[in-house]
């Protein structure tokens, strides 16, 4: 879009240790007058930034249905100061679940784990989303909700599952490395909401194509910054989507990877 850090735009960078925390950095961007504000990784802090101001232009990006979740009223006309791109398909959510059922053919027939963390406002909503998918073709969830990720896989272990299914939060992707670790000592197959789970070691991921939902969220900044108006600018869904297999940890966990799912992948790690 033209603009090159240091040379015609500067880029501020806040990040939160934790949710709660913020608010105070929005509040922080508003007073420094900022042109725009990008609010990344999850509706927290789109909530935060929204709450903070009512006139600096917002681009989120979050996978939520931001309708759902207060942002805007209307994708096609967001209306107000805020717009971006959201990840939210429910359809992912019914698909990410099959895949897993036929990866792990233990777990149709078992209970599988939904990990999520109950501070991100998403949680609820995800929680009812995969509740939802899982009762349509007779799948049992069993939610555990996180205090501490070691603890989570520990009870997940403890109970026998088959399975687990692991719900998008900043805070996961942080610690993405020590998740994929727990999933490989206590067995558990696990499928995650990003592919860079799967390059951690974790077994699998299905999500939308990031580079390409990073890039209309920069063209969205762009645009701002040249003038348009987020309330013309309708909330964007992604197109295009990627099954990420990691055939390495398949292997360690005794898994035979069918070949329909080795078709159907975008990226085998092997």
């Amino acid at each position: 879009m033209g603009y090159v850090e240091g040379r015609n735009v500067a880029v501020e960078f806040r990040g939160a240790e934790q949710y709660d925390q913020l608010l105070a950095l929005a509040a922080d961007l508003v007073r420094r007058k900022v042109a725009v504000i990008y609010a990344a990784g999850t509706a927290n802090s789109a909530m935060a930034a929204k709450a903070a101001t009512t006139t600096i232009p917002i681009v989120f990006s979050n996978g939520s249905d931001p309708i759902r979740v207060g942002l805007v009223p209307s994708l096609s006309r967001p209306g107000g100061n805020i717009t971006g791109v959201t990840y939210f398909i429910s359809e992912v959510v019914a698909q990410r679940l099959q895949y897993l059922r036929e990866l792990v053919p233990a777990a149709a027939q078992g209970t599988i784990g939904f990990l999520t963390n109950p501070t991100n406002l998403l949680s609820k909503p995800d929680t009812s989303d995969i509740l939802s998918a899982a009762q349509r073709i007779g799948q049992q969830i069993r939610v555990l909700t996180v205090d501490a990720i070691d603890a989570a896989f520990a009870a997940a272990a403890e109970e026998r599952l088959p399975a687990l299914i692991v719900d998008g939060d900043a805070l996961f992707a942080n610690q993405r490395d020590r998740m994929a670790a727990l999933a490989a000592r206590y067995r558990i197959p696990s499928t995650y909401p990003a592919y860079y789970f799967a390059d951690a070691g974790g077994l699998m991921s299905y999500a939308n194509d990031r580079s390409e939902s990073s890039r209309q969220e920069g063209i969205y900044v762009g645009r701002i910054l040249k003038g348009d108006k987020p309330s013309d600018l309708p909330v964007l869904q992604p197109t295009k989507f990627e099954l990420v297999i990691n055939m390495k940890t398949a292997k360690s966990l005794g898994l035979i990877v069918p070949l329909t799912l080795q078709v159907a992948a975008d990226r085998v790690i092997e």
